[in-house]
């Protein structure tokens, strides 16, 4: 065995010797400048994903910032609409402009007669809830008149509205329905 042992051995050393002896880093070189442009790549990649992550990020916390500003927004409006809808507020704003409660009500027939007796609207006293005080601090220069009261008015005719019973329009026809 010492013969095979040998010859393996002088084998071996004549293979050594055609190999260059020391590290071979010719083939090496492409492999580490791979290996090192996919991890910068990766990297890159990763650095741009979380800035597009966090620039989502900070436009959705903008958007529901905005969401709720104008939710509220909508909710106090919706409020003042709710207290300019009352009962109470559209009466006091009705007085304000002059306008008074309507009486009892007379309708129209389609045969152009009057069923019901129509009234004049009167206005009546209101309550002194909401009487707005009166502007005595404003002076009035001499010469001129000063300002009217709703009492110096000239008063509504009482008398009521007769309306007329002829039909202008002839009465519809009934279509069998």
């Amino acid at each position: 065995m010492t013969r095979t042992a040998e010859q393996v051995k002088g084998r071996a050393g004549r293979l050594a010797r055609l190999m260059p002896s020391g590290p071979s880093t010719a083939a090496r070189t492409p492999f580490v400048l791979l290996v090192v442009l996919l991890l910068a790549g990766g990297l890159i990649s990763l650095l741009l994903l979380n800035s597009a992550l966090n620039e989502g990020s900070f436009r959705l916390s903008k958007l529901k910032r905005e969401t709720t500003e104008l939710t509220d927004e909508q909710q106090a409006l919706q409020r003042d609409v709710d207290s300019y809808s009352e009962p109470d507020a559209l009466e006091r704003r009705a007085r304000e402009l002059g306008m008074v409660p309507g009486g009892s009500p007379a309708f129209l027939n389609p045969d152009g007669t009057v069923s019901g007796v129509p009234e004049r609207a009167t206005a009546q006293p209101s309550t002194p809830t909401a009487l707005p005080a009166p502007e005595a601090s404003v002076p009035v220069p001499t010469g001129q008149p000063g300002p009217t009261s709703p009492s110096a008015s000239p008063a509504p005719s009482d008398s009521p509205v007769t309306p007329s019973t002829t039909a202008t329009t002839p009465a519809p026809t009934t279509t069998g329905r």
